[in-house]
Parts: structure tokens; sequence; C-alpha cells
């Protein structure tokens, strides 16, 4: 095939990319930056902004389906700016695929698009959106995952909206280097009694499932379309200690203090409250959202991404850590 991958330098991105470069397709990536060593493995780099109609018009020709991972992550800013990333890029890619008549269109959302701050153990697809999120990025991603499976139709876009969560692995510019940053300077804290227990997923299985529902959008179309998909290890872990494996392995002391989670809680509405007063830009220390995402309980069953996707883990969470010795030394 030939694919066209929004978000084609990020971590997941440039994973999905050297997967389907790996198999054979042709590969067209959309970012905004340069990325030489994904252009030297084949990939077509366009270099372009998502929230402007006529750039994604233009990218999206002569294509036969579209990945898109593009977004902006976080849990701080401004409403405009996960809006304009999040919802307006996401409408763009819709119009385009639909004027250009791509047959399928593969998005990555997240499970915190269902999140409310309560625990989820074991849920599945049925889990509602709530009524309220505690950021802007999972509100923003909730609504571009909505608009991609309203544009699934029968006979014309076939579409598809993967929730990887937690995503790590070698090369991970984000997660695991916050967590290792953050226990080296003694300000991470467990949130909580320690015990919730949560999902997560190697980067490579996350970027794998895209391929999965590529092929199966392709061959058993009404199996695989309209629907969302929660994508993870398939092997819930408890959250501290898997944290204290990562640091065991960066060589840094595991947090060892604890806070409550009401606590946390309510030290986060106050910094959230005390930032947007005096206009801070930058993230505060403690949010409602991480608070919540740190204490509770957050692990899906990925049963309808293995029966309908045909799914599997590729990369155990034992393979994934022990990947990671060397990684930050």
């Amino acid at each position: 095939m030939r694919v066209l991958v929004t978000g084609c330098g990020g971590f997941l991105g440039s994973e999905i990319v050297r997967q389907l470069i790996g198999r054979g397709d042709q590969v067209v990536g959309v970012s905004r930056g340069d990325y030489p060593k994904l252009a030297a493995l084949g990939m077509i780099p366009v270099r372009g902004d998502l929230a402007e109609r006529d750039f994604v018009r233009s990218a999206i020709r002569d294509i036969d389906a579209v990945v898109h991972t593009a977004a902006v992550a976080g849990v701080w800013g401004p409403a405009s700016y996960y809006e304009r990333n999040n919802k307006v890029a996401t409408d763009h890619v819709i119009e385009a695929c639909q004027g250009s008549g791509i047959g399928s269109l593969v998005f990555t959302s997240s499970p915190s698009v269902t999140f409310s701050g309560d625990h989820q153990r074991n849920v599945d697809e049925r889990e509602p959106y709530p009524d309220h999120w505690l950021c802007h990025y999972p509100r923003t991603k909730a609504l571009a995952e909505q608009a991609v499976l309203a544009a699934d139709k029968p006979g014309g876009l076939r579409t598809v909206s993967l929730r990887p969560h937690l995503i790590w692995g070698n090369g991970d510019p984000h997660l695991l280097p916050r967590i290792v940053a953050r226990a080296k300077s003694g300000r991470l804290r467990i949130v909580g009694d320690g015990t919730n227990r949560v999902d997560t997923v190697h980067v490579v299985n996350a970027a794998a499932a895209h391929l999965d529902a590529l092929d199966t959008l392709t061959q058993s179309t009404n199996q695989a379309a309209g629907r969302a998909y929660f994508i993870a290890q398939d092997e819930p872990v408890n959250c501290w200690d898997w944290i204290a494996q990562i640091c065991q392995i960066a060589g840094v002391a595991p947090p060892n203090k604890k806070i409550s989670f009401s606590a946390a809680f309510r030290l986060g509405s106050v910094l959230e409250a005390a930032y947007r007063i005096t206009g801070r830009k930058s993230e505060p220390p403690m949010t409602r959202f991480v608070a919540a995402q740190l204490a509770k309980d957050h692990y899906f069953d990925i049963s309808a991404a293995k029966e309908r996707l045909g799914y599997r883990v590729r990369v155990s969470m034992a393979e994934g850590l022990d990947q990671l010795r060397g990684e930050f030394f």
C-alpha cells in the first residue's frame, strides 16, 4: 500500500513508518520537522501544518490509506492550542480522505478519552465518554475520535480508532525520561496507597496494532470498521512496582515517599488555579489529571482488538524491560 502517516517523526509515528517500510509498503510521512533517518529508509517526507486545510488536501493525494498519529499531548495549556492541533487537524484529515476517495483511516486516540478520574478496571469499549474531562488533551482527543468514527461509511471511507495506553520502549523521549528525571531529582512521590494497577504498551506493539488495523480494514472491513479499540500489553502491572523497575534499570532510587490521592488532587486543583490566574505557561508540578492517573487503576479488556483486528503482543513486558538496559547509560 501507499500509506500516509501523520506525526511520522513522533515516538509512535516513526515506529509505524519503520514497520510499514520493513514489510514493503510505500510511506509518505507528514510532519512539521525534518527526519532524515526516516527519509534514508525510503519515507517520502512532506512538511506542513495539519491545521491548514489546503495543506492537508494537497498532502493526501495518490494515497491508499492514512494513519493519523499526529497530536498534541500534555496536561496543561490553553484549550485553543489542543483544539487546533487535535480536533481541527483531525477534521481536515477526515475531509481530505473523503475528498480523495481514500478507503482506510486509522486514528491514534487514547484511553484517557474515557477517563473521568475514577478507577477503570478491565473495562472494554462500552466504557462511555465522561461528562467532563480533567484537562484539554483527553477532551479534544475524544472529540476527534468521535468525528473519526462518525465518518465511517460502508462503500466509502472506513475508519478505526486505536487507544494505546502509556507507550514506552527504547528511544522513548517522553514517559520514561520524565519518570527517571523526577525520581533523580527527588520530586517523584507515590500518589495514593501504591497498589493501583495500570496497563502499558510497548511501542513495537502499539505500532503493530496500527498495521493490524490497516490490514483488517482492507481485508475484512466490516469486521473492524467504525469502532474504537483499547490497545495494551495485555499484562497489567502494579504502577509503582513498574516505575521502580524503570528506576532500577536507570540506576536511580525509586520513590519511597507517599502523598494521599485526596491531598495530591487538592494540590493539583490549587496549582491549576494559581497558574491560570497568573498566566504561567509552564506545566504545574501537580494537576488533577496527573494525580488521578498516578493513583487510580486503569487497565483494559483488549479482547476486541485481538478478535477483530488480529492484534497480538509482539514484545512482552519482560523482553521490553530487558531491552531498556543500557538505554539510560
